[in-house]
């Protein structure tokens, strides 16, 4: 297989790592790509969501296979652009359709959505700037604390969750009618907030089938003990040790099952992965939010404890025979821990030079904000790298991820010393 892999992130680096395994990998190129991408394939300078470029560069290096990383060309239609082009259309695109993609794309959409398949999450309103009356109404009937979202793509960041009414009144206003996300808060759904433990879950499917991959749990506050701002994600573990196969069992009956069959139902062709954001209420699983790929740094551990060959699965995608295809897991744990620049998630300094990454023999360091300078290695992002080691046990793998963190510096350099802590 030629193939093409859009991203630049840590979710990247895993998928191009496990891809540059398979026996069926003739040429592996990756748009735009970051330092640790080039040591499995051929990195190309190139917008994720230039689709003309795409189109030429796919058509000039015969490529067969475009497997798409991050949510903004999804949601802006890249599989549906492929689609409707001749020259294109036999090529496969592993990432749902603009409509599918809506699932992430829109919280009203995959609320509505949620509620028509019967599929358990929080109680919700959506609003807009016309309805800011009502949403005001809907505040004081709830009781606090109060949870307010963007309805598009922000970036992870528009997510509210206020303890005060006053608060959250203001911020509804900053949303709707001062535009504090631009368009994403067009529209703001206002939820129940539900009390429990959150956890990942991912399917790959090709419309018919499905197959689910390794659960894991990662960490979004900046600050030790889940405090201080949210970011991207500061570490994951995989297995989820209060996962267990009851738990595990009501996701699949009461989300998986029916997410699938609801797809199918409402006629929405769906290729590549499902991200499943659950919390655990009381031993119940609820959905807080769909992804229409895989999450990051969730990818850094889920895709190295999957055995299976990647792209037999993606091949299998192309020419609907998942079914037939094996997902296998490594039983050992894989602990991820996430070294970011200092500032993080606020302003931070770029072009620091990494040292200390050849040292690193016993974890597989991924990167996630890095470019090359000759032979060097700079930081380019907040989320610098990733440190992901294997072990009997999480502890285990914990330990030899943050051994391998001490070998590695650059100026500013931080990370959170508790990843896991909660459910060891």
């Amino acid at each position: 297989m030629r193939v093409l892999l859009l991203g630049s992130g840590g979710r990247e680096h895993a998928l191009a790592w496990k891809m540059a395994q398979s026996s069926i990998l003739e040429e592996l190129f990756i748009a735009p790509g970051n330092a640790g991408t080039k040591m499995h394939g051929k990195n190309v300078d190139m917008s994720v969501n230039d689709f003309k470029a795409i189109k030429k560069f796919v058509i000039e290096n015969t490529v067969d296979t475009v497997v798409v990383g991050p949510e903004d060309p999804l949601v802006n239609g890249i599989a549906d652009f492929f689609q409707a082009d001749d020259e294109l259309k036999t090529v496969s695109v592993i990432g749902p359709n603009k409509e599918a993609a809506q699932l992430e794309g829109s919280k009203d959409y995959a609320k509505q959505f949620m509620k028509r398949h019967n599929i358990p999450t929080a109680k919700y309103a959506t609003f807009t700037k016309e309805t800011l009356s009502d949403g005001y109404k809907f505040l004081e009937s709830m009781n606090p604390p109060y949870v307010l979202k963007a309805d598009g793509l922000a970036a992870g960041k528009g997510v509210l969750i206020l303890d005060n009414l006053k608060e959250a009144k203001s911020e509804l206003k900053n949303m709707l009618a001062d535009a504090k996300f631009g368009e994403a808060s067009s529209r703001v759904v206002i939820e129940q907030f539900l009390d429990g433990v959150e956890l990942s879950c991912f399917i790959i499917t090709d419309g018919d089938a499905y197959k689910i991959l390794p659960e894991a749990k990662d960490y979004k506050r900046i600050g030790e003990g889940d405090a201080g701002l949210n970011t991207g994600g500061m570490g994951a573990v995989s297995p989820v040790p209060f996962a267990n196969p009851t738990f595990l069992d009501k996701i699949k009956n009461q989300i998986i099952i029916p997410t699938h069959k609801g797809l199918k139902a409402d006629g929405i062709e769906y290729n590549g992965f499902i991200f499943f954001g659950i919390i655990n209420v009381k031993n119940e699983p609820y959905v807080i939010e769909y992804n229409c790929r895989l999450g990051d740094p969730e990818t850094e551990v889920i895709i190295p404890r999957l055995k299976s060959d990647l792209l037999d699965l993606f091949e299998g995608i192309a020419t609907k025979t998942l079914s037939e295809r094996d997902v296998q897991f490594d039983e050992r744990s894989a602990s991820a821990v996430m070294m970011v620049s200092g500032g993080y998630p606020e302003k931070y300094a770029k072009g620091k030079q990494i040292f200390g990454l050849n040292a690193v023999t016993d974890s597989i360091v991924f990167h996630a904000g890095t470019v090359s300078d000759g032979p060097a290695v700079m930081t380019s992002g907040g989320r610098v790298l990733a440190a992901t080691s294997y072990g009997k046990d999480l502890a285990t793998s914990l330990k030899k991820s943050y051994e391998s963190l001490d070998k590695i510096e650059f100026e500013n350099s931080y990370f959170r010393s508790d990843i896991g802590y909660d459910v060891l």
